[in-house]
């Protein structure tokens, strides 16, 4: 989500979620991985994916002008894969295909401006084509293994999320609303994991990817919304879950079956997003975006 106006708005408190995991306590640090700069100077960085072609995708953000979907490859080259994206947000690879969305932006979602969409392109000719409008602030973004698409709003009423239907643009529709001020997105075997941002108590959400409108259980974070705020997240190789905190400029490790979790990564400001390196990057390492315009790899140690 974009910080810059959105600083001291709080969402409404999350509503009723079932099958909640014990209270976390504040997360200790674990061995402390290797924070380096990949690349400055970008703009302001939403998220990050990587295509199989050795390219980081990136969400370029322009305070001046249209945003962009940017390339960076591992020595350094920087390029722009898909122009003039309006407030770019979630970033998702299938194959040739990269979906996208657009509309990310904070007056969107506080004045409720159902102006966002879900684009794909395809990587090898650059055809944009729209997979989903009429969306409030689409956020972040997953798709499931059927095709549709899952993406989260934030800010405004409702936030929570909405699930477009595979082949069907204006099929949009809220499928949970009860999660919170809703920001990353991450599928892994069948299972959704949601975070939240402003709550005062932070946590994941984890649904059954087949049933999203069914019981939940929640994950407590470490963390205090309004001065941690909880971004985007991913699973990793290993199956823990990885949590980008933006204003506590750290990154936590979640095991998504007791809750327990560690900081792995500090002094990382205004962290947006993680994702695992890709064809021609480390795959052991987190690479990390930033609204500072940087990209950071985190190796563990």
């Amino acid at each position: 989500m974009r910080w810059g106006a959105a600083l001291g708005v709080l969402a409404a408190t999350c509503g009723a979620v079932v099958a909640v995991a014990p209270t976390a306590a504040a997360a200790p640090a674990c061995a402390p991985w290797t924070v380096s700069t990949v690349a400055s100077g970008l703009g302001l960085l939403e998220n990050v994916t990587f295509d199989d072609r050795g390219t980081m995708l990136l969400s370029r953000t322009s305070l001046t002008g249209p945003g962009a979907i940017a390339g960076l490859t591992p020595d350094g080259t920087r390029s722009v894969v898909v122009p003039d994206v309006t407030a770019p947000g979630g970033l998702v690879v299938r194959g040739d295909t990269l979906y996208f969305t657009t509309g990310n932006g904070f007056s969107s979602g506080l004045l409720d401006v159902h102006d966002g969409t879900v684009e794909a392109v395809d990587l090898d000719t650059g055809a944009r084509t729209v997979v989903a409008r009429d969306v409030v602030m689409p956020n972040g973004l997953a798709v499931l293994d059927d095709g549709d698409l899952l993406v989260t709003r934030n800010l405004g009423a409702p936030s929570g999320i909405t699930r477009v239907d595979a082949g069907d643009p204006n099929s949009a529709r809220y499928v949970r609303t009860d999660v919170g001020s809703a920001n990353g997105l991450a599928v892994d075997d069948g299972t959704v994991y949601v975070s939240n941002t402003f709550e005062p108590e932070l946590a994941i959400t984890v649904l059954d990817a087949s049933n999203l409108g069914g019981d939940a259980r929640r994950i407590p974070v470490d963390g205090f919304g309004p001065v941690t705020a909880s971004d985007d997240l991913t699973v990793g190789p290993d199956g823990q879950i990885y949590l980008a905190q933006n204003l506590a400029g750290r990154v936590l490790r979640i095991d998504p079956e007791s809750g327990a979790s560690c900081v792995i990564g500090t002094g990382l400001p205004s962290t947006s997003a993680v994702e695992f390196g890709g064809v021609g990057w480390d795959p052991d390492s987190l690479y990390a975006t930033s609204f500072d315009g940087s990209v950071r790899r985190l190796a563990p140690a």
